[in-house]
């Protein structure tokens, strides 16, 4: 018989450990509760993007985004650089980095050694002639003046990210390029895409070639009909913040700015500026202000609402280019308040892109890059007066000693039929028909050029034929070279060195073109810093990867680490 102390201990002892467990399972409830409490405010991904957007701003400095930091608002720049996967380290593996090329390349994948588009300009031997990287003879202009619109992407000979995107979805996906520089909207959005648009500067309308329709869409029509173009026009460009606060940027008069009609400082009235008489206007003044920007990021929200892209159940990709960074360095150099000033207010583009696809469609169902085809140079005049060693190649004065020198050795004739960005094109059939060896005649002309100043390596076709590099400058060189349309002698310039264009005194320089921004943001990415190098030739690599669709045909790029989750 147990005692009635015994049977009330062992009731308190169970009660004790039911109350034990009870606040183990409450305390489990409440362990779980705090791991998913972070998760509640955030929406989860789908398998793939709905839609992707791909950005480049033309000539952009990678060092643009720590320069200007503390400047940017906290919508833009920053939001994709601390919120999503920030490549430090991103540079183009070629010698040549014109701005088709760099379109060419981040579309691909690949080189333009593979690729194809070797510059903006090349001699075709073939027809004796220059053609451009765009020129399609076959196609018209639609929307637009006539020389501003026959071009197409045929000159390219690779597939693109775009194009992969629409054979694998049996062309329900939609590719759209929107760019003021046809360059940009046309080699990004792909031999397949349902469009590209692009300015014309006459009119400052958007316009298309018969490549791709026959008329513009209605949403295009609509869009020109509202005459943004005359709104922009008719303000004053004064800088967003006080310009004492433009500590970043050299003095707002400085010797290096070619300006617009000759004005250099602010304020800058473009009503005036834009005005030609007759109550006509120079509508590519338009191009030449940060409202250029705007333009674009407004088409581009029109085209991915009137398009309905990332809306049909399919993975969509838009490729939006800001061409004003470029023309503003160009007339401005590159550390200018004005180019300060038009970088400025890009960021708020950017932010109003950003806030209108999380509205539109949830930055989580998006992936946008931002990257740049190239990055513009530092000024050698600018670079002198620090005592840094710098000059300008002087290319015509160049080619015509070169020229000079092949008459005393092999009599007079056309020995050199064109010169571009640092190749040296020669007459083969001249050449031929004398008797003589084009590797013969290739040496002499690089023993000549090495001797030029600004010039450090002038290196023979044949060479890159023949030789496989791994690296250094021959390895660029080489994976620059397509022997159907470059040259005969490939020059590198001495570092500091540039040349002047031949379009309107514009310049290159490649010891600073290749290194870049890339940034990934939304979907599923990670929010990471990546030191390594990468190239922006990964994009498309990478995102076939994540898409899980083939890579562009000839496909050299890799699949970046660390950048989904």
């Amino acid at each position: 018989m147990q005692h009635a102390g015994s049977v009330d201990e062992r009731m308190i002892m169970e009660k004790q450990i039911m109350g034990i467990k009870l606040r183990g399972r409450i305390l489990g409830i409440l362990m779980m509760l705090i791991a998913v409490m972070p998760l509640w405010g955030q929406k989860i991904p789908p398998e793939m993007p709905k839609l992707i957007v791909g950005i480049t701003v033309s000539g952009m400095r990678y060092d643009y985004l720590s320069v200007y930091w503390n400047k940017f608002g906290e919508g833009g720049f920053k939001k994709m650089a601390t919120n999503g996967a920030n490549c430090k380290n991103a540079r183009y593996s070629y010698l040549i980095t014109e701005p088709s090329v760099g379109y060419a390349s981040i579309a691909t994948g690949t080189m333009p050694s593979e690729h194809g588009v070797v510059s903006d300009f090349w001699y075709r031997r073939l027809t004796n002639e220059v053609v451009g990287s765009l020129d399609d003879p076959e196609q018209t202009s639609v929307g637009g003046s006539y020389g501003s619109g026959p071009y197409s992407p045929r000159a390219l000979h690779s597939l693109t990210l775009s194009d992969e995107m629409r054979v694998k979805s049996r062309f329900k996906s939609r590719s759209i390029g929107i760019s003021m520089d046809p360059q940009a909207a046309v080699m990004m959005a792909g031999h397949t895409a349902n469009g590209a648009y692009w300015l014309d500067p006459a009119q400052a309308k958007w316009i298309t070639s018969t490549f791709y329709m026959d008329s513009l869409p209605g949403w295009v029509n609509e869009f020109n009909s509202k005459n943004y173009r005359d709104l922009y026009l008719d303000r004053t460009w004064e800088t967003l913040r006080p310009i004492a606060e433009y500590e970043e940027s050299m003095l707002d008069n400085n010797p290096y700015e070619t300006g617009i009609k000759g004005q250099i400082t602010f304020p800058y009235d473009l009503h005036k500026i834009s005005s030609t008489g007759r109550e006509q206007k120079n509508y590519q003044v338009l191009m030449t202000t940060p409202w250029g920007n705007t333009y674009t990021k407004d088409m581009a929200i029109a085209a991915i609402v009137s398009e309905e892209l990332g809306q049909r159940g399919v993975s969509d990709i838009i490729h939006i280019g800001f061409n004003t960074t470029k023309y503003l360095a160009e007339n401005y150099s590159t550390w200018s308040v004005e180019t300060q000033d038009t970088y400025l207010r890009l960021d708020q583009d950017i932010a109003h892109l950003l806030t209108f696809l999380d509205e539109q469609l949830g930055l989580e169902n998006v992936l946008i890059y931002l990257t740049a085809e190239n990055a513009m140079a530092v000024d050698p005049r600018y670079l002198s007066e620090s005592r840094i060693p710098s000059g300008f190649f002087n290319y015509r004065t160049s080619v015509s000693l070169l020229k000079s020198y092949l008459n005393a050795i092999y009599g007079r004739g056309e020995w050199v039929t064109f010169y571009y960005a640092q190749q040296i094109y020669l007459n083969h059939q001249l050449i031929e028909d004398s008797n003589l060896s084009l590797k013969e005649v290739q040496d002499q002309v690089a023993r000549f050029m090495i001797q030029m100043a600004g010039i450090s390596n002038a290196v023979q076709s044949y060479i890159l034929q023949q030789n496989h590099f791994t690296g250094g400058v021959l390895h660029r060189m080489q994976n620059s070279y397509y022997q159907k349309r470059s040259g005969d002698v490939i020059l590198y310039l001495t570092p500091g060195w540039v040349e002047h264009s031949q379009l309107e005194g514009a310049f290159s320089e490649f010891k600073y073109d290749p290194h870049v921004p890339l940034i990934f943001y939304g979907w599923k990415i990670n929010r990471v810093s990546i030191p390594y190098r990468v190239s922006p030739t990964d994009v498309a690599t990478s995102l076939a990867s994540f898409l899980e669709i083939s890579m562009p045909d000839n496909a050299t790029g890799g699949v970046i680490p660390d950048l989904i989750k």
